[in-house]
């Protein structure tokens, strides 16, 4: 597909040596079918998951990881927004029908999604470790303002890498005269394909960085939570504390899930198949590759990209894990609408009562430690 890669540079390079693209051509059957699946679910769960959000923030419980939740939700929806007309490229054989504009905008909408969900998922196994190990400064501060800050942040850097692409050339011709969005870029110069392959190095390696810092706050909060005795877990919540446990401990792993699944396997693939297409002749990035390892490495580009696809399937499976409130008003919420009740105060209500509760609980045990 090579919609993200070619969207972050722009010179990526598709022909292999006889001047002929380099495709799969498994892609025109097997991407349709999978985008068409991910674009009905993923909007269902994603504006399911905004309704939920604004009926918490109605509730005056909106705190930090409902923030980043939001804005993740926000991206997943500029994603699967996007897929009609790229099922629409891939269903005509990879030729682009809808102009100019919406290819640079639906190729920004992919970039977007991707990096912005591996961002906020690090923003939210920050935010995790930190409320696990600080529970009272947790429990007693929304800490909203921060909240907006690192949102802000994320997002600036994430627009700032996109929008420049936005204003470049999407479509080019392949030697075939067929129009293609982001793919088939090609240049002259090594040096031009030096400056590309440097570019997705670069990316790659912040990846890595990102994947260790989440891969360390999800091993430190599953040792923290291990670590706590029955006695302890008491004290902080007033759930059971293997209930407590138990779903904190399936959140990291969903969080360590969606990366393993979604964004490791591409960054892994990516560097090998950009200096294979780029095809750099001599000096730095120079390979030898031949046609049969060419084309494995396309098509595990392609594959990966499609599992990059699911991360906004997954990301509500994390947000039922994240938070109490989120957890406890779906459950609620489910049971009114089973029952034919429909929408009530009552879900939110009853999640505003029992953080407060908890709050108190959790403030006494501190003065009972502080006072021993």
């Amino acid at each position: 597909m090579g919609i993200q890669e070619d969207l972050v540079v722009t010179t990526a390079v598709n022909f292999v040596g006889n001047g002929n693209f380099l495709d799969s051509a498994f892609r025109y059957t097997l991407f349709p079918v999978f985008y068409g699946v991910v674009f009905i679910l993923g909007l269902i769960a994603n504006s399911y998951v905004l309704f939920v959000l604004w009926r918490l923030r109605d509730a005056k419980v909106l705190n930090e990881i409902c923030i980043y939740m939001a804005n993740l939700t926000v991206a997943d929806l500029l994603f699967v927004c996007a897929l009609p007309f790229w099922i629409g490229y891939y269903h005509h054989g990879g030729v682009w029908l809808y102009g100019e504009f919406l290819c640079r905008v639906t190729g920004v909408f992919f970039f977007i999604n991707t990096y912005c969900s591996i961002l906020f998922l690090t923003a939210i196994s920050i935010n995790r470790y930190w409320a696990i190990t600080r529970p009272l400064d947790a429990a007693s501060s929304d800490h909203w303002c921060r909240g907006v800050a690192v949102t802000a942040v994320i997002w600036v850097v994430t627009l700032s890498m996109s929008v420049p692409y936005l204003l470049k050339t999407g479509i080019q011709k392949d030697k075939s005269n067929v129009s293609r969005c982001f793919e088939g870029y090609h240049h002259e110069t090594d040096g031009e394909k030096r400056v590309v392959a440097a570019t997705h190095l670069i990316i790659v390696g912040c990846f890595v960085l990102v994947f260790f810092l989440v891969v360390v706050c999800n091993l430190l909060i599953a040792r923290a939570l291990l670590a706590q005795s029955l006695t302890q877990a008491r004290r902080f919540s007033s759930s059971k504390p293997r209930g407590v446990k138990s779903r904190a401990l399936q959140m990291l792993c969903a969080v360590v899930g969606v990366f393993v699944v979604c964004f490791l396997p591409h960054h892994m693939v990516q560097g090998p198949w950009t200096l294979a297409v780029l095809e750099i002749k001599e000096g730095w990035g120079s390979t030898e590759w031949n046609q049969k390892t060419k084309q494995w490495l396309n098509d595990a580009h392609q594959v990966t990209l499609m599992l990059m696809g699911l991360n906004c399937l997954l990301d509500p499976v994390v947000y039922c894990f994240a938070t109490r409130r989120f957890h406890m008003y779906i459950k609620d919420h489910l049971k009114k609408v089973g029952r034919g009740r429909g929408c009530s105060e009552t879900a939110i209500t009853h999640i505003s009562v029992v953080e407060c509760k908890n709050v108190s609980q959790r403030l006494h045990c501190e003065q009972q430690q502080l006072n021993n």
